[in-house]
């Protein structure tokens, strides 16, 4: 059978096109908040369901393993059962999935049904991408990444204000409930106007050894990853053997799915230069973004005195020249080399990084915020550029197996980059911990000061010391959040040969190329 071609419907016009953006983005949105919405709300969660915060982190994990198993699902899955019918049916199962997650007895009912809510959510991402490129003249695709990848940018920042705001005035199942308005109102938009839409479909055999290896090594890798830095990584052997079955898992998957007639995962996509460059620098870059936006606020709550509401409030900003630039970028996208906006993109995170690397424990409010506010500068022109080079010179039909792919990849890049950041950060401040108290001595000049001072102003010899050494506690952390700030300044300036790998399509042949943006 022929294959399908969302280039078979002509754009859509007018109030039909704001109607339907608008129904798209408000589902990623709803999907993108809930992967960190309930992070500030796990203390009240766990407390709830009388479970330790530890294990309280399952209901963040869950949920990362089921997307990240799901989303590169959504290609096989759009060709079989058609994207508008997909979409739909995902959008309809992520509030049903949400509504069962507020009402969870216990923490095991909740666990289910947030991996239920991430695996139906797998495939809106790639998804709400493909329909709106099929929804927008070729002229236009700039525009409608721009578009969509505000509500991206927005959402993080986001889910914590929200959800703290949720758990502190009402309940924590309300930080779920609030999905089902937006869920429903979303399913019925998109009928309304996209039922008219649908792709062609085909009958597809389930590679189900492929689906099972996935579930298998993803899993393990997650689970690796959630663990690892309370278990002193490999030297137990539980996070040993989950990254054994993780490696293992991986290479039989590989084998399996390059050979195939039908795989789930497309992964003969990486021969594309053009795809497998762009999907490296997005999901490195995204990696050492996400590493230090999880990074920034932990250092302030517990090392700097502040409240999870003050350290929301610096992170804030991140969203707002982003979501101004965003629809300039989008506009101008087929007249500049998405090259020169990804490489721009990269020196500002570069600067934004070194900035930070620079902070002491003396570092004021604002002097914090400068940076974050520069970030969003560099956002604006990181996702829509490297999204346009990664599915440039794409057929219609494979656009879909290209989101999922590549989003799949960005996410799994999220996590390595918050445990490898996080640990990183943990064992520099051990080392710096180690050199500072090398330095101070009872009998030293600014210790015994120190000591002195505190004691005459009360403190036993006891709390003196104590006080102390959280005093260089604190300067160790402070140093070991330089150092990660640092080296991820020059790893974002690294990435800028990769960007110049690929080679952005000059001729837009049919509106798989306009998701390019380029011409």
């Amino acid at each position: 059978m022929a294959n399908p071609s969302t280039a078979a419907h002509a754009p859509l016009e007018g109030s039909a096109r704001h109607w339907g953006t608008l129904a798209l983005s408000a589902a990623v949105f709803m999907n993108v908040l809930d992967t960190s919405i309930a992070n500030v709300s796990l203390p009240a969660i766990a407390g709830d369901l009388g479970v330790s915060t530890n294990q309280g982190t399952w209901v963040i994990t869950s949920f990362a393993v089921a997307n990240a198993i799901a989303v590169p699902l959504t290609g096989w899955l759009s060709q079989r059962f058609g994207q508008v019918r997909l979409f739909m049916a995902s959008v309809a199962l992520f509030v049903l999935a949400s509504w069962l997650c507020g009402l969870a007895p216990n923490m095991t009912m909740l666990i289910a049904f947030r991996i239920l809510q991430g695996f139906v959510a797998g495939p809106m991402i790639p998804l709400s991408q493909a329909l709106l490129l099929s929804s927008y003249p070729k002229a236009l695709a700039g525009l409608a990444m721009a578009m969509w990848s505000m509500t991206t940018l927005v959402a993080p920042v986001t889910g914590p204000l929200l959800g703290g705001w949720i758990t502190d005035n009402m309940t924590w199942p309300w930080i779920f409930y609030i999905n089902v308005p937006v869920g429903i109102l979303s399913v019925l938009v998109t009928w309304r106007i996209f039922r008219n839409r649908e792709t062609p479909t085909r009958s597809l055999p389930i590679d189900t050894i492929g689906l099972s290896l996935l579930v298998i090594w993803v899993a393990a890798m997650q689970i690796m990853l959630d663990i690892g830095k309370e278990h002193d990584w490999f030297q137990s052997p539980v996070v040993l053997g989950c990254a054994v079955v993780a490696v293992v898992g991986f290479a039989f998957f590989l084998v399996w799915e390059l050979t195939d007639k039908h795989p789930v995962v497309d992964l003969s996509l990486f021969r594309l230069r053009n795809f497998w460059a762009g999907t490296l620098a997005i999901s490195v870059g995204y990696g050492l973004f996400f590493g230090n936006v999880v990074l920034l606020p932990l250092w302030l709550q517990q090392y700097m005195g502040y409240t999870a509401t003050s350290a929301g409030m610096v992170m804030a900003p991140v969203g707002l020249l982003a979501i101004v630039l965003s629809p300039v970028v989008g506009k101008t996208m087929h007249k500049v080399d998405p090259r020169h906006y990804a490489t721009f993109a990269f020196l500002v995170f570069g600067l934004v990084l070194w900035m930070r690397s620079n902070f002491n424990t003396q570092v004021d409010f604002w002097t914090i915020m400068i940076p974050t506010l520069i970030q969003g500068i560099g956002m604006a022109f990181f996702f829509i550029p490297l999204i346009t080079l990664t599915l440039s010179g794409l057929p219609p039909e494979r656009v879909p197996a290209a989101s999922g792919l590549s989003n799949f990849v960005r996410i799994t890049a999220g996590a390595v980059g918050t445990s490898v950041s996080t640990t990183f950060w943990e064992r520099r401040a051990t080392l710096h911990h180690a050199q500072l108290v090398e330095n101070l001595t009872p009998g030293s000049g600014p210790a015994g000061q120190l000591l002195q001072g505190l004691q005459s102003a009360g403190l036993s010899a006891e709390q003196a010391l104590s006080q102390m050494d959280r005093l260089v506690n604190q300067q160790a952390f402070m140093l070991a959040a330089n150092d990660v700030f640092y080296a991820s300044a020059i790893l974002f300036l690294a990435l800028i040969p990769l960007v110049w790998l690929a080679r952005p399509q000059r001729s837009v042949a049919d509106a798989g190329d306009a998701a390019a943006g380029a011409h």
